[in-house]
């Protein structure tokens, strides 16, 4: 206790006595427990106190990330929601996606297509034919 070994404890038990005497002795021992008790108190309602403190950074920490992750999502949202939405326009993105996947799909297969180019000729009719 407080660093102090047992022949020290026993030398300022002696002294006590010579200077208070057998009468106070034993009333000054109750003061100085009582005094040793209170000092432990303090110390135990600190550590209390510290413990209490600490608990509360780490659930404000926590609280914190929290409140960013919300953020996040409102944000999000937000954006989502301020997204003007074109139906002509994501249908045209569709069909070049599904153009630019099909002939990606004929180059990585070696093919090549080429379309087919037939000629179409028309012969005038003659006046004659169209009288009759």
């Amino acid at each position: 206790m407080f660093g102090i070994g047992f022949e020290e404890f026993i030398f300022i038990i002696i002294i006590a006595i010579l200077f208070l005497g057998p009468e106070k002795l034993p009333d000054t021992m109750v003061k100085v427990a009582r005094f040793i008790k209170s000092i432990k108190k303090v110390m135990s309602d600190a550590q209390h106190t510290l413990e209490s403190e600490m608990r509360i950074a780490d659930i404000k920490e926590e609280a914190l990330s929290y409140k960013k992750q919300l953020d996040e999502a409102t944000n999000e949202l937000q954006s989502f929601k301020n997204h003007k939405i074109n139906p002509t326009e994501e249908i045209e993105k569709a069909m070049q996606n599904a153009k630019n996947s099909f002939e990606r799909t004929d180059i990585a297969a070696g093919e090549n297509i080429e379309p087919k180019r037939e000629t179409v000729t028309f012969k005038k009719q003659s006046a004659d034919k169209e009288e009759a």
